[in-house]
C-alpha cells in the first residue's frame, strides 16, 4: 500500500511518535510525506520515506497529485484543527480529494491507529480494485 504522512508543526512529534509505535507495518508499506515530516519520521524510525518538497513549497499539492492519480492508498494528516500556520499545508483540499477518490484519510490519532490496525490486519485489500 502506498500511505502519505503529513503533520502540521504542532502535530509532528506527534507523527513520529505515532511512527515509532507503527514502524513494523510502517515498514511493510511504501511511505510518502512532504518534506520536513518525511524528514523528521526519518531521522527517528529508519523508515524509507518518499519525500515531496515542504508542505509550503508546494510538498501538499504533490501529494494532492498523487491522489487524483489513484497512486495513494490511506493518507494520515494529523493536523492542527483550530489554529494551522498560514504555511502549513492545506487541510480542505487533501480532505476533499480524500473523499473523491475514496482514499481512507485519518486526521487525528485515534482513526490513524484505527486504519494503520486495519491496514495489518488486511482490511484495506478493497483499495486493490480501484487500482
Amino acid at each position: 500500500m502506498n500511505i502519505g504522512l503529513i503533520a502540521h508543526d504542532s502535530k509532528k512529534k506527534l507523527m513520529q511518535n505515532f511512527c515509532i509505535a507503527y514502524r513494523g507495518i510502517l515498514n511493510k508499506n511504501q511511505l510518502f510525506a512532504t518534506g520536513t515530516t518525511g524528514r523528521l519520521i526519518e531521522e527517528v524510525t529508519n523508515l524509507s520515506i518518499h519525500k515531496f518538497l515542504t508542505g509550503h513549497l508546494g510538498g501538499d499539492q504533490q501529494l494532492c497529485a498523487q491522489i487524483e492519480h489513484n497512486q495513494i492508498d490511506l493518507v494520515i494528516f494529523l493536523r492542527e484543527a483550530v489554529n494551522p500556520l498560514a504555511h502549513e499545508p492545506d487541510s480542505d483540499n487533501i480532505c476533499k480529494l480524500c473523499d473523491m477518490y475514496n482514499i481512507p484519510l485519518a486526521t487525528n490519532l485515534a482513526t490513524a491507529e484505527l486504519l494503520i490496525k486495519s491496514l495489518e490486519r488486511g482490511d484495506m485489500e478493497w483499495r486493490e480494485i480501484y487500482q
